[in-house]
């Protein structure tokens, strides 16, 4: 039985709503709710540091899109306690968000009592490693992209899958995606769909100088690494695309899969299949 209930929203006035709405409606049936500090200042009640919410809840709703739920992602990630994420998604049907407003309340019934099908989702850990240490770490579920500037030159990444060489590649980038991050930046850029069920990740370069550096998927036991050896030009490392790590000459990407693997709450009617369809209006 769900009894502790976490809340996270976007900072727009239609998710405060919501979770104004959303926390009464719980509160009604008995559950305690948990809301992150930003939303509950809005709607004047007693707030909590998102990253804290993992540790304190039975499960976690998220409202507002795609991009709240990768960030409520990585706040959950490395946590001792992996709860389930339910995301709502408060304007076009997103790819993880699936459940929309109008279904919320039904589906949360169903939630509620356990009887939603939760999927696990493998995530990424991301480090830059300068002279030998290790500056930085980040764990996402979409992606880790090493990017350059709208007027930097393009540059040279040695590739390397296990310290096996894999390939030396110029290119606008490189994304370094999961499976659910296939559906984003990846796609865009000529990378495969990957069923989130598969336990590999893809290499798709962005604008490669030379065409037959295509995507290539991997299975996820590896590591790859991404050094960068043309002299850096506002080459940054992007993660999930909301977070940036500034990249030197000479630094090391090293990406593979996380400890922990984050829970999503599957919408109980819309299949993956249904969602791809809408989503990319196949059959329209």
């Amino acid at each position: 039985m769900m009894k502790k209930i976490g809340i996270i929203a976007k900072d727009i006035p239609k998710a405060r709503r919501a979770a104004k709405d959303l926390s009464k409606w719980l509160s009604t049936r008995g559950r305690k709710v948990f809301i992150d500090a930003n939303t509950a200042a809005v709607i004047k009640t007693e707030g909590h540091d998102p990253a804290d919410l993992a540790a304190l809840v039975d499960m976690i709703i998220v409202l507002g899109g795609d991009g709240t739920l990768l960030s409520a992602a990585r706040l959950v990630a490395d946590r001792k306690r992996n709860v389930p994420v339910l995301g709502v998604n408060l304007g076009s049907l997103g790819f993880m968000a699936e459940v929309t407003l109008d279904e919320l309340y039904d589906v949360l019934q169903k939630a509620l009592a356990g009887k939603l099908e939760v999927e696990e989702r493998m995530m990424l850990t991301a480090s830059v490693i300068r002279d030998g240490k290790r500056v930085s770490r980040y764990t996402v579920l979409n992606d880790a992209v090493i990017n350059k500037g709208a007027l930097a030159r393009m540059m040279e990444l040695k590739v390397s899958v296990d310290e096996s060489h894999l390939t030396t590649v110029k290119a606008d980038g490189l994304i370094l995606a999961t499976p659910t991050g296939s559906t984003a930046y990846s796609l865009s850029a000529g990378g495969p769909i990957i069923h989130p069920a598969l336990h590999c990740f893809v290499l798709t370069p962005i604008c490669p100088h030379t065409l037959a550096n295509r995507p290539i998927a991997l299975p996820d036991t590896v590591t790859v690494t991404a050094q960068l050896l043309s002299r850096s030009e506002e080459v940054t490392l992007t993660l999930d695309g909301q977070l940036g790590c500034p990249l030197e000459r000479y630094d090391i990407v090293e990406v593979k899969r996380a400890a922990y693997r984050v829970k999503l709450m599957k919408h109980p009617a819309k299949t993956y299949y249904d969602i791809l369809r809408t989503k990319l209006g196949w059959g329209n």
